[in-house]
């Protein structure tokens, strides 16, 4: 029978976290910054899904931006063009991902390497593309606006404390989920598939349908990320969800490590609050260091093996193949 000396060794760094989140609209006055963190926590649920994707189960995604745009826009649209519940339509946003990752990861989680990293390169761009192009639905290049807010009651979730807290419990929640799935027999079948599919296949393991489902889970991460996003700024376009956004996914969760899913808190925390510090010296230096670090990652560490190898060997291909087009 657990104690709860017993429960707080197992889980103080998560109580830790969750009082340090929730408390911060009581010690924080200025709404710009709690919007700041707000950010923080809707990109942690998709750095989240992304670590056991890629760190778990050593499956690369450049274009996870993607499943972020199809959960802003499909929220937004569901709203404005039929006039759902804005809860209701990020419960549909959320499910058309995991069923547009369904559709997706069947024939490209069976590639490898930087065949797979090229695949998701492509859906994410083609996902842009439509953004872009589908004028009539999606208005182009100037978004969509006039998003309503999210509203429970009298609550109102525009205003800054009220969304910190609310965001910061669901993120909360998805991270708990994250590490109960990581310490499950599923997440020791992920993690035996990052370290050979062959030898976990040959210990029972369903390479194909693990892959499918942590890709799944975690484009149902970033669906709901984008949502909230989307009802909080009420406004979107396509200029979010670039290439740029994936890699700097990608980034957090190399920052941040492989071995645990902590490491997504620790990346999202440098890739969020880093170019808020750069610019505060310099406005257009954030590119410039997130390109340094890029390059830092993927040419100075020295590791041979592993998921870490994997994307720096992408990302160079990544960066050989724009060098030649």
């Amino acid at each position: 029978m657990s104690t709860p000396v017993g429960f707080w060794n197992r889980n103080w760094g998560f109580i830790t976290l969750a009082v340090v989140a929730l408390a911060m609209p009581l010690l924080v006055a200025d709404a710009y910054l709690l919007s700041i963190l707000a950010f923080m926590a809707t990109r942690f649920m998709v750095v989240i899904g992304l670590s056991l994707l890629l760190g778990q189960a050593g499956q690369i995604s450049l274009g996870h931006a993607a499943f972020v745009a199809i959960g802003a826009y499909g929220s937004a649209l569901l709203v404005t063009r039929l006039s759902m519940n804005p809860w209701l339509a990020m419960v549909v946003a959320a499910v058309l991902a995991a069923g547009v990752a369904g559709v997706i990861g069947i024939p490209t989680l069976k590639l490898k390497g930087h065949y797979l990293a090229m695949a998701t390169l492509g859906f994410g761009e083609i996902v842009f593309i439509l953004l872009v192009q589908l004028k009539g639905l999606t208005r182009g290049t100037d978004g969509i606006t006039g998003i309503p807010p999210l509203t429970l009651g009298s609550l109102d979730f525009s205003q800054p404390r009220l969304y910190h807290v609310l965001v910061w419990l669901v993120a909360l929640i998805v991270f708990r989920l994250a590490l109960n799935l990581s310490e499950s027999r599923v997440g020791r079948s992920l993690k035996a598939l990052r370290r050979s599919e062959l030898a976990a296949e040959s210990l029972g393991v369903n390479a194909s349908w693990r892959k499918l489902q942590v890709f799944m889970i975690s484009a149902v991460f970033a669906s709901l990320a984008g949502s909230f996003d989307a009802h909080y700024v009420q406004f979107i376009s396509p200029d979010s969800y670039g290439i740029t956004f994936s890699v700097i996914l990608v980034c957090s969760v190399v920052i941040g490590g492989f071995r645990s899913v902590w490491g997504a808190l620790w990346g999202t925390l440098a890739t969020v609050i880093l170019p808020e510090v750069i610019k505060r010296i310099h406005e257009d230096a954030v590119n410039l260091v997130f390109g340094i670090l890029l390059i830092l990652i993927v040419v100075l560490l020295p590791v041979k093996s592993g998921p870490l190898a994997r994307v720096a060997h992408d990302v160079r291909c990544l960066f050989h193949r724009e060098e030649r087009g």
